[in-house]
């Protein structure tokens, strides 16, 4: 390729003009960076169907000068002493996801052109709710005190539905940014991940944020991180990312506080996977820390929890797009292609060490994720059921914690079981279901698994109602029981109090954090905050509380399973689990939602709740009825009740051959009826 370079800029020979152009069909990337020599050197990739060429020269000017220029070789190889691996922890809404930004821009790794609002958010959804669904890395080249360093930040989700994968990116780390808001304060998401940080043993660096705010209060809010969480904030870094205001300390900070990983090149691989997606063209991509030893191109490597075996056909950095490389160390972070077909073969937490070599022991924490919410997933029209089987195999190539199995339903059809890590998981997975694949759906209000312990002694684990053995053969039912924590300023403890009395919870503890805050423990069965818990607390809170929550494990409890009966017959798909002090409320809200929703037929029909054979609330539908007395006018009383016993026998004869179709738009109104009684 004939090349002249002048002033910072690349001239192409006609050929290679010709020869990019004619490469339409499989468009070249060209991408040039600079090692310490003043020389380019160029490498092509083939992806996105488009073509960039990118060149940066020794005198190219950012809109920040120095930071931009150093970022430019992010590929040169630095020594371990001088690589910071670190994590951005916050409650949502606090400005993680901004600062991120501010950091890729000031050091140059994302160009000012390319730059958009929640860089590392790559979905709709992400942008749209403001939280952070799917984990994002990002290595950075900062230069502190003539010294290059490469920075690794891994961008961590918040929520407690991504706890585990959360905990394995912090393992990934050595040090953590804990971004606190400066008007709002700490808040409950914000605990929990503080906690996970230290289970780690990470150097914790406060950051308050959005301090341009009229509302901040700076002062109040590191009292509070010293007086909850114990941290000494004597050297807390007041910012703004939106501003830019405090970044180049951020970045001073990382360099100078976070410990470096251990130079451990010598020892047998081990790398941990903090997180991995499906690409439809090149397989399961893995992210990965290499904690021991190197891993080259080519090698072949072994995930020691799965059993498999790949060769490596490619390995890099992430920057935060993908760089090839040929070699990554002990300390390094970056991403494995090795046309792994699932995602289920390269799961969060597994090691990666080396066919040949293989290391003594997986790194520690590894575990399978077990979902904790059920609900099902019937689509409205019956023939998009290929199409929803098809829709779940994508998304579960991508999301290895998504279980599903066929369910039938007397009244929706074919559907799935779906499995979920928790309610912002299962929201999620919906509202993807009907936005990507174009699906209207009705789902089942959402439910958790059981455990049954039987007669014989055999524990079965349930999570549909249907599936419950018979009364007769179970001893006891065990549900699984959370540890709820609730932080609120002081106006709201009381109706927060009554809503977890309410929900069966027990009280366990309250503190006050400041003299305005408090923070309320309680333990309740998970089964009562599946529904509309969270939009209770923050109604009764104006907005202002913030909840997290954990499972703790199962405890017995006084359930039951809550049948409806239409006319003597028992509908499988309305039948739930209930505590016993419930059912009598629940059942008397069902009874008379169907009593509204189901159209009155030529015969009564009696709609029942019912334990066992036991009814417990129940309702009747009239039967329209002709007059037949409408010809008798006076005359003997005999004559009437002979023409309505003739009635009333064919109303009985009609009765027991009778059928009851209950239309789709009753199941639908019962079902969310459903979900917020229950």
């Amino acid at each position: 390729m004939a090349t002249e370079l002048c002033g910072g800029s690349l001239f192409l020979s006609v050929k290679t003009q010709r020869l990019l152009h004619h490469s339409q069909r499989t468009p070249i990337t060209a991408t040039s960076f600079f090692s310490s020599s003043s020389k380019p050197r160029f490498t092509f990739s083939r992806r996105n169907s488009s073509v960039f060429c990118r060149v940066a020269s020794t005198d190219t000017v950012s809109n920040f000068d120095s930071p931009a220029k150093d970022g430019q070789d992010r590929l040169s190889k630095v020594p371990v002493s001088n690589i910071r691996n670190f994590s951005i922890i916050a409650h949502i809404d606090h400005g993680k996801s901004t600062l991120a930004d501010k950091l890729l821009q000031v050091t140059g790794t994302v160009p000012q052109r390319e730059m958009k609002e929640q860089f590392l958010d790559n979905m709709d959804l992400e942008r749209e709710r403001g939280i952070t669904i799917k984990l994002q890395a990002a290595r950075m080249r900062y230069v502190f005190e003539n010294e290059p360093y490469c920075l690794n930040l891994i961008d961590t989700p918040g929520h407690v539905d991504f706890s585990y994968e959360v905990s394995r990116s912090l393992a990934a780390c050595e040090g953590a940014l804990l971004v606190v808001d400066a008007s709002q304060g700490v808040e409950a998401q914000t605990l929990a991940n503080v906690y996970l940080a230290l289970d780690n043993n990470l150097e914790i660096i406060p950051v308050l944020n959005k301090i341009d705010l009229p509302g901040a209060e700076p002062d109040r809010v590191l009292k509070e991180i010293e007086e909850v969480i114990g941290l000494d904030c004597s050297n807390a870094i007041l910012c703004s990312a939106k501003e830019g205001i405090g970044i180049m300390d951020i970045l001073n900070a990382i360099v100078a506080r976070v410990p470096p990983p251990s130079d451990t090149s010598k020892k047998p691989l081990r790398a941990l996977i903090f997180d991995s997606y499906y690409d439809p063209y090149r397989g399961v991509i893995v992210y990965f820390r290499v904690v021991d030893g190197t891993i080259k191109k080519g090698d072949r490597v072994y995930f020691m929890a799965s059993g498999k075996d790949y060769f490596a056909d490619e390995i890099g950095v992430l920057s935060p797009n993908q760089l090839q490389a040929e070699e990554l160390f002990a300390g390094e972070v970056g991403y494995l292609s090795a046309s792994i077909r699932t995602v289920a073969d390269a799961r969060v937490g597994d090691t990666i060490t080396h066919h040949f070599r293989k290391a003594d022991n997986l790194l520690p924490g590894y575990e399978e994720a077990t979902p904790m919410v059920f609900c099902g997933l019937f689509p409205i029209d019956a023939d998009q059921f290929p199409e929803l089987r098809d829709a779940l195999e994508k998304l579960q190539l991508n999301d290895a914690a998504l279980k599903f199995e066929p369910e039938t339903s007397s009244a929706m059809g074919f559907g799935f079981r779906c499995g979920f890590l928790g309610l912002l998981h299962m929201e999620i997975v919906q509202e993807r279901l009907e936005r990507e694949y174009n699906l209207s759906l009705i789902t089942t209000a959402p439910s958790v698994v059981y455990r049954v312990n039987c007669a014989n002694g055999d524990t079965v684990e349930c999570s549909n109602p249907s599936l419950l053995p018979e009364p007769g053969i179970r001893r006891s039912i065990e549900e699984p029981v959370v540890k709820i924590e609730m932080l609120t300023p002081k106006d709201y403890i009381g109706p927060l109090m009554e809503l977890a009395q309410e929900r069966r919870g027990q009280f366990k503890e309250m503190k006050f954090m400041s003299e305005i805050r408090a923070s309320l423990t309680y333990e309740l069965p998970l089964a009562e905050m599946v529904g509309d818990f969270f939009d209770q607390l923050k109604s009764r809170s104006k907005g202002y509380a913030s909840m997290e929550y954990t499972v703790t494990g199962y405890k017995e409890s006084d359930l039951t399973k809550l049948d409806i009966q239409i006319n003597g017959e028992c509908v499988e798909p309305l039948a739930t689990i209930v505590h016993r002090d419930k059912a009598y409320s629940v059942g008397r809200a069902l009874t008379l939602k169907l009593k509204e929703l189901i159209p009155r037929q030529m015969f009564k029909i009696p709609i029942q709740a019912c334990i066992g054979a036991k009814v417990i609330a129940s309702e009747s539908l009239s039967a329209i009825r002709k007059d037949v007395l409408a010809k008798c006018y006076g005359g003997d009383i005999t004559r009437k009740k002979k023409l309505l016993k003739k009635q009333a026998e064919g109303k009985k004869r009609m009765k027991s051959i009778g059928k009851v179709d209950v239309p789709q738009e009753a199941f639908m109104a019962v079902l969310k009826l459903e979900k917020e009684v229950l």
